[in-house]
């Protein structure tokens, strides 16, 4: 073993496979004294870990912690200076006994950092009434911000936690309390149940005065037995109000009844608790007995069903995590998808079938795959399976391949394999492996076994190789007749450089225009491999108005029109009523923009003529989001003003016609509050700020009010009366939601020293006052930062691209991802230069610095990406 000096925090894929070699984890007990955490002066807590383990093979090894310091380690009852075993962030062991019948026992005392990042152990002060929570986040690598361990998936162990806080706090891990330790002098200590053996970073720690409500779920189980989890769902005691706690709990108990269904393997943690916390980083993360959720799923504004359908899924991609990632775990980071894809598929099949909201899939095919698409398309692409060397990498693999992608393509394996047989190789998956760790080939092994089919080809291709297949169309007529027809499938694997020929099963729909509306005449099951597939079935008719390739939505592909299908859709898609193909071609439309292949006015265009006949909420507000990212990032300079008005106009025009208290009504007004930061609709925001106007039944609450201050800070129109307006209701509504509301107004305003001070602060990661900010406030302020004209901001940048090495030293990952993505150049104007020049600087930055972590290198590769892809659409644009 090689000793690493340095902060050592970056643990590689080789080192973490020669533990998994050479030591087995019998248990752990982690006490934790958070006693304090209400002193803010207070840093850190005190952190006691102790571990029994074997080794075998090797006398020494390595525990990773990221401190604040270590008082003492002691192995075997003999004691270890820190000052020699303490490196960065390892600590060095050695004089190990060896062989299973030589359990080792190492006790580590330190104190852990309170974190303000959202990664270990986070402390939050509610604005609203001084109260201190704090909860743990560690996917995939930030329990050894907590305690000492080996933080890797594959040495599971069992975990007692112990845990030391305030009286009358809410203490919670992933068993149920075993008993209560009362010190009698304003503190308690909560002895928890050991947990079955799971990996480090779905251990967990809630504590705080959290609002708690109660339930529990029984069934009977197929051997008679009666299975009984206690449930509960909380969040901050002051947004309990808002809390829909019932509805948490009754959607749990929904999916409780489907997965037991699906997957015949009885739920094992115990009790499943639902905590909604503050400034967090995921949108939830599934920690078994204790799934931790970000608290904008507490709706403290009014919220659409699309936003209710959203938190069902995450609720249900969660659930599916007890069994997909948490009962059977994957090896190493390689195999995540292992868990993350099959959460994000089987999630959206559960909201689908085991609840009552119906657009489950319709939101998947406009929104989650489009999530995928652009991943896809940046030169940072990877396999599902992914060539996961360290922690680094493993943390920006949390993507829309590994979700979206991944989930796509298990919908597209159910459909060439069977529902049937995926359901049971499920199964087998789960009695085979219980409690262990897996990858890619244990999952193939069982599905073959169970369908009969050999995987490999189909893995190869789906699993193991990068890029978007793309389906076209090939037609030959004659005499307005079809001559030939076939479905053609394009693109190349950016990494290989060989052509993308996946196998896939999917329909191809026909429409044709009846009485001014497209219907569906016809939908032709497929099965294409290679490059193409003849369509016989249009041979001898009249080509119809529209051909929609992967109607119904059941593969991983992009979907290029055919002329005619294209120019019916830009004219007719309001027509059109089915509303998964409608999705679908909103979805395709968009990718054409983002690829330079349809000018954003012309997108511009539809979505005035069309978008208001979607009647979904969350494939409505997409597209008013859309609508406003092509008008700032696809369109040239010159003609973002009047887009913007023309857009704001139809906007004006919807509310006017939504149904009052609608969704439709809300997400309008949402969208033009966010439209008008760029100077539009300036008298309808000042009306709804002050009172004067309304739309019947809707309401100017929390999360409308501050996108109107917002607009008005970034279009230079907060003068002293509107500023002292804003701050009186900061003070008068401390919220969450007000705090990052008004950074972001404060730094939207379109001045030179407020934009140089926001620059500063978050390039710093300190307020004004030298204090660390959060992870919310760094993100709020960068982005109204970066409302303001190009010549305002880049002065500012003179001070970025030296400071980006330092950033990623001496930050977390996840800061310092906020930061450097937060404060990348974004003004997308067109250049005059022959190159554009950030394009230039990013470059130039790249060339010089070849040894710069991977991990940050592909943060800017990835910008870059973003803003090439800008300038070609606003080229394309230019010449339309």
């Amino acid at each position: 073993m090689i000793k690493i000096t340095g902060p050592n925090e970056n643990l590689s894929r080789d080192e973490a496979a020669w533990r998994a070699q050479t030591l087995k984890v019998h248990s752990y007990e982690v006490n934790l004294d958070i006693s304090t955490a209400q002193d803010l002066s207070v840093t850190g807590y005190r952190s006691i870990t102790t571990l029994v383990f074997t080794a075998s093979g090797t006398s020494e090894t390595f525990l990773d912690y990221i401190h604040e310091s270590v008082e003492s380690i002691t192995l075997n009852g003999s004691d270890i200076d820190p000052a020699s075993a303490v490196i960065g962030s390892r600590i060095y062991v050695e004089g190990l006994l060896q062989g299973e019948e030589n359990p080792n026992t190492l006790i580590i005392d330190g104190h852990s950092h309170y974190s303000r990042s959202g990664e270990g152990l986070h402390r939050y002060v509610d604005p609203a009434d001084g109260q201190t929570y704090c909860y743990t986040q560690f996917e995939p690598a930030d329990a050894r911000r907590v305690y000492a361990n080996f933080e890797q998936p594959d040495l599971k162990a069992p975990f007692t936690f112990i845990v030391r806080a305030p009286q009358g706090w809410h203490v919670a891990s992933n068993q149920s309390p075993a008993h209560l330790e009362d010190h009698g002098n304003g503190t308690m200590t909560t002895h928890f149940a050991p947990t079955l053996p799971i990996s480090t970073y779905i251990t967990t720690v809630l504590a705080g005065p959290y609002f708690v409500a109660t339930d529990s779920y029984s069934r009977t189980l197929a051997d008679g037995t009666e299975l009984v989890i206690p449930l509960n769902a909380s969040c901050r005691a002051s947004i309990a109000k808002h809390f829909d706690a019932q509805n948490i709990l009754d959607l749990t108990k929904q999916g409780l009844d489907f997965f037991h269904e699906l997957f015949e393997y009885p739920y094992p943690w115990g009790k499943y608790d639902s905590a909604f916390v503050p400034e967090y980083n995921l949108g939830a993360m599934e920690n078994p007995g204790l799934v931790t959720f970000t608290e904008n799923y507490v709706f403290t504004s009014r919220a659409t069903e699309g936003q209710h359908e959203t938190r069902a899924n995450t609720i249900m991609h969660e659930m599916v995590h007890m069994w997909f990632g948490d009962l059977v775990t994957m090896n190493w980071w390689d195999d995540l998808w292992l868990k993350e894809s099959f959460a994000d598929y089987i999630g959206t099949l559960a909201v689908d079938e085991g609840t009552s909201f119906s657009t489950a899939w319709i939101t998947f095919a406009n929104r989650r795959k489009g999530w995928a698409y652009v991943a896809d398309q940046l030169p940072t692409t990877h396999p599902i399976v992914a060539d996961i060397t360290d922690l680094e990498a493993a943390k920006q693999n949390f993507d829309g391949i590994t979700y979206a992608k991944g989930a796509s393509v298990l919908k597209q394996l159910a459909a060439y394999v069977g529902q049937e047989a995926f359901r049971d190789a499920s199964r087998e998956y789960f009695r085979k492996h219980e409690f262990a760790n897996t990858s890619l080939a244990d999952f193939l092994t069982v599905l073959e076994d169970v369908s009969g089919r050999n995987m490999d080809a189909w893995a190869k291709a789906w699993l193991q190789s990068a890029g978007v297949p793309v389906l076209g169309l090939s037609i030959t007529e004659a005499d307005g007749l079809t001559t030939a027809a076939s479905l053609t499938q394009s693109g190349t694997d950016p990494i290989t450089g060989t052509p993308i020929e996946h196998p896939h099963v999917l329909n191809v729909g026909l429409f044709d225009l009846v009485d001014g509306k497209l219907s569906r005449t016809a939908s032709h099951a497929v099965e294409l491999t290679g490059n193409g597939v003849s369509l016989d079935f249009l041979v001898g008719s009249q080509r119809p108005d529209l051909i929609l390739p992967n109607d119904g939505d059941a593969t991983y592909a992009m979907v290029c029109f055919d002329e005619r299908s294209l120019a019916t859709l830009l004219k007719h898609l309001s027509s059109l009523s089915d509303p998964l193909a409608r999705a679908t071609c909103w979805a395709a439309l968009w990718n054409m923009v983002r690829d330079a292949k349809l000018p954003a006015a012309a997108f511009l265009t539809a979505v005035r003529t069309h978008a208001h006949a979607v009647t979904e909420a969350s494939v409505y507000s997409l597209l008013l989001e859309q609508a406003t990212t092509a008008i700032g990032s696809f369109l040239p300079p010159a003609q973002r003003d009047a887009q913007r008005g023309k857009l704001a106009d139809s906007m004006v025009a919807w509310l006017d016609q939504a149904a009052p208290g609608s969704d439709m009504q809300i997400a309008t007004a949402r969208a033009l509050a966010r439209l008008a930061r760029g100077n539009v609709a300036a008298d309808v925001v000042d009306s709804l700020l002050e009172g004067t106007l309304s739309w019947d039944s809707l309401e100017v609450d929390e999360e409308l009010r501050w996108a109107l201050w917002q607009a008005k800070a970034a279009s230079g129109r907060l003068d002293a009366t509107s500023y002292a307006a804003l701050e009186a209701d900061a003070s008068a509504n401390p919220s969450a939601v007000a705090t990052a509301g008004r950074l972001l107004a404060l730094a939207a305003r379109p001045d030179t020293e407020v934009k140089a001070a926001a620059f500063n602060s978050v390039l710093t990661a300190t307020d004004q006052t030298g204090k660390p900010l959060s992870n919310e406030a760094i993100s709020a302020t960068a982005a109204g930062f970066q409302l303001g004209t190009r010549d305002m901001l880049d002065v500012q940048y003179v001070s970025y691209w030296p400071a980006l090495e330092d950033i990623w030293a001496t930050l977390s990952i996840g800061l310092a991802t906020r930061v450097i993505r937060g404060l990348f150049p974004v003004a997308q104007d067109l250049s005059p230069e022959a190159s554009h020049p950030v394009v230039e600087t990013v470059d130039r930055w790249l060339t010089e610095h070849p040894d710069a972590p991977r991990a940050l290198r592909r943060i800017l590769l990835e910008e870059r990406d973003a803003l090439c892809r800008s300038l070609a659409a606003q080229a394309l644009s230019s010449d339309n």
